[in-house]
């Protein structure tokens, strides 16, 4: 039997997202976070493997959405600039100049799966699926920040996170789906659907945690 591949990468992913939820839940909250690299690293092959086409253009448009991420976090984490002032704690791997490797491809994550779904909903559109992209990004971040710092991921001076980290977001997310919109032709969307619902159900129940 032939194992649809967008199902089976549907179903893992929603299978690590819910046994994440239920670990962090009730067995233990330290050890389950400390996941987090391995679980992004799976997505993003699950994400890669998912597109429709994978060509120069496409390649192209991820690097730059990566070393965007990378830049805006540098500025960030060591400068306060964009989002405010912050810093990353352990969960999130290895560090280049203080930001994670993997926010790049958290960015790159987040762009992809925001700017199919926004594609479909403006049927092809690019500037209400430009705008709209950058909103469901800013979306997810509500949800992220509360349980950032209890997942040992970032945590802003003072605790507090400023109104400049949603506006930070909302310009580095316009930025990153004017690439996203004019750089791949094709957008999946059964699996970046999927992905954006999983990261949404994960982060809310978590901030019931809190």
């Amino acid at each position: 039997m032939k194992i649809n591949k967008t199902y089976f990468s549907i179903f893992l992913i929603w299978l690590v997202h819910v046994s994440g939820l239920l670990g962090l839940f009730f067995y233990d909250f330290i050890f389950f976070a400390s996941f987090t690299p391995i679980n992004l690293f799976l997505t993003s092959l699950l994400l890669m493997v998912n597109q429709i086409k994978l060509h120069n253009k496409e390649l192209l448009c991820i690097i730059l959405i990566f070393w965007t991420g990378i830049l805006v976090e540098f500025l960030g984490v060591n400068y306060g600039l964009l989002f405010g002032e912050y810093s990353y704690g352990k969960n999130l791997g290895p560090k280049l100049f203080g930001v994670p490797i993997l926010i790049g491809m958290n960015w790159v994550i987040l762009t992809v799966i925001s700017g199919s779904i926004s594609n479909y909903i403006s049927k092809g559109s690019k500037i209400l699926s430009i705008l709209l992209g950058s909103i469901l990004m800013l979306f997810i971040d509500f949800f992220i920040e509360p349980v950032a710092p209890m997942l040992d991921f970032w945590e802003f001076k003072n605790s507090i996170v400023p109104l400049s980290n949603y506006t930070g977001w909302l310009i580095t997310g316009f930025v990153t789906q004017l690439l996203y919109q004019y750089l791949f032709k094709e957008k999946e969307l059964k699996f970046s659907l999927n992905l954006y619902l999983a990261i949404f159900v994960f982060f809310l129940f978590l901030n019931f945690k809190i």
